[in-house]
């Protein structure tokens, strides 16, 4: 009982700071953490240009590994008591499980309907926020998921688009394993600072993904200088940096908001398709990336709630 009525008392000071925080020093925290989704969004670009192609686990696991292990270097604090655990969970949710469902929908669905389950993440979000956090989620903010997952399908969403049965379960399996690590890393507010707790997360996946590329894969495929490259870039930029702004973002921002900030990835991964790889961009596909974009920024806000004013009736005294 006096666990559960801490974990209250945290949540509600933390929902009082995030109210009280001026508004500049939020859309600054809310910059900060987009920069990780937007990162993200290279990944396809990085993957399918230098990376060797048929080891999706392997590139998973040299993504999260070796950047989890200079992040616990560096941070220099290892779990305690029922952090072990939790943060095993997380990292499976976050970034093992999540890694290796990603890759599996993305080989088995086209890209177009791999980014629209991945969309749909405010949504889980917002139910498991409501369950979890007690935050309810508002008409304005569930409006905006749809419009935002409409967005992302307009962008990517092609005539004659597959439905493999495999590769929409593990994108939805992928989408909800995410969902609950953001809303389980808001419950359990973080015991360290960001780049240990980035670590942990990270160490964690990575060691769950090496033995399944080992057994799925098989050796670890010769690298050349440009997937030597790839990889730094995925593992420096693309995970040690982006999940640890990512993570900072969690601790900082409503929940619900932030979860219409992955949206950016699919959009940018189109823009990145369209400026380096010469993808077709038409009309349609612009009003998608105004819808998705506009969904993001309105959801940001939280509208207020007008209240009448008291007329004599109601005020007796007055």
């Amino acid at each position: 009982m006096a666990d559960t009525a801490t974990g209250a008392r945290t949540r509600t000071a933390q929902a009082a700071g995030a109210l009280a925080a001026p508004a500049g020093s939020v859309a600054a925290r809310t910059a900060l953490t987009a920069l990780a989704p937007v990162v993200w969004g290279t990944t396809y670009l990085v993957a399918s240009q230098w990376l060797p192609p048929g080891h999706p686990l392997w590139s998973a696991t040299l993504r999260a590994l070796p950047a989890g292990l200079i992040a616990l270097a560096l941070g220099r604090r290892l779990p305690r008591g029922a952090w072990w655990w939790r943060a095993a969970l997380l990292g499976t949710l976050n970034i093992g499980a999540f890694f290796a469902l990603l890759f599996v929908a993305a080989y088995r669905l086209p890209g177009g309907v791999a980014a629209i389950l991945g969309a749909l993440q405010p949504l889980a979000v917002a139910a498991l926020a409501y369950g979890l956090l007690r935050e309810r989620p508002t008409l304005w903010r569930l409006g905006w998921a749809i419009a935002g997952a409409g967005g992302v399908a307009v962008i990517v969403l092609r005539a004659g688009a597959a439905l493999d049965p495999v590769g929409i379960v593990a994108g939805s399996l992928g989408t909800a394993g995410m969902a609950a690590g953001v809303v389980l890393s808001k419950r359990w507010r973080r015991p360290v600072g960001v780049l240990a707790y980035t670590g942990w997360q990270l160490t964690a996946g990575g060691l769950l993904l090496l033995p399944l590329a080992v057994l799925v894969e098989g050796a670890l495929p010769p690298l050349d200088l440009p997937a030597l490259g790839g990889y730094l870039w995925l593992g420096g930029v693309g995970t040690l940096l982006a999940y640890g702004l990512w993570f900072t973002g969690i601790g900082r921002l409503p929940v619900t908001a932030l979860s219409f900030l992955p949206l950016l990835s699919p959009v940018v991964a189109a823009a990145v398709g369209w400026l380096v790889l010469g993808q077709s961009l038409g009309p349609l596909q612009v009003a998608g990336f105004v819808l998705a974009l506009g969904a993001i920024a309105a959801a940001q806000f939280a509208p207020r709630r007008r209240t009448a004013r008291p007329t004599p009736e109601d005020n007796p005294s007055a």
